[in-house]
């Protein structure tokens, strides 16, 4: 287990973002940790979390030929939400220091996936529109078998294969949102993850 918040893991995150883009992290979190997140997961998928949309502002429609995770968006009034979002607060000062991105602020949720549910290929960010810069994914599930399905495949700009990813529990993905096609394999169990996404403010791109 790395420890996040030293410099020679910011270090390590920026080398990577610069050459090749993206990395995987595997048994990064603390367990501890990602037990409370993996309780507030399974407590409240049920009552809390809603169907999960495709599209942004009035484009937005809800697809499940497309996606169907259900989603809760992260609280920092809930205390594991709080610690996670410290931490990536961390991580966005250290690219920032190292990478100069421009990081503003980052949002994230909960992503649950009901056994058959999947995420077809897509890119977290248009190109050139700028509202998403740099994707993480944090996985929350214990003792991922290799027919349980559910993997994160991530993909080069000509749609090769570069990377497929076992969501096992503590496992920190993360990549450029704009370069990085990727998609979530059909689950055969259920499947918990927390996908965020660091943003410019929005007088970097005009709006």
């Amino acid at each position: 287990m790395a420890d996040m918040s030293n410099e020679a893991f910011f270090d390590r995150v920026a080398a990577a973002l610069e050459q090749p883009g993206y990395l995987v992290l595997p048994q990064l979190v603390d367990p501890a940790l990602v037990a409370q997140l993996q309780q507030c997961l399974t407590q409240q998928h049920s009552a809390e979390f809603r169907d999960a949309a495709i599209g942004r502002g009035s484009q937005q429609q809800q697809n499940q030929t497309i996606r169907g995770d259900r989603i809760r968006w992260l609280s920092p009034d809930v205390q594991p939400d709080a610690q996670w979002l410290v931490l990536m607060e961390q991580l966005r000062v250290g690219l920032n220091q190292r990478l100069f991105m421009g990081l503003f602020d980052y949002e994230s949720h909960y992503a649950w996936y009901r056994p058959g549910a999947f995420y077809r290929k897509h890119v977290d960010a248009l190109p050139g529109s700028r509202n998403r810069i740099l994707t993480t994914v944090l996985f929350l599930n214990e003792q991922w078998g290799a027919t349980d399905g559910g993997e994160l495949q991530i993909f080069d700009t000509e749609n090769n294969l570069l990377q497929q990813v076992v969501p096992e529990a503590g496992t920190l993905v993360i990549f450029l949102s704009e370069r990085f096609p990727h998609e979530v394999l059909t689950t055969h169990r259920g499947r918990g993850s927390i996908a965020g996404w660091f943003r410019l403010s929005n007088s970097h791109y005009g709006f």
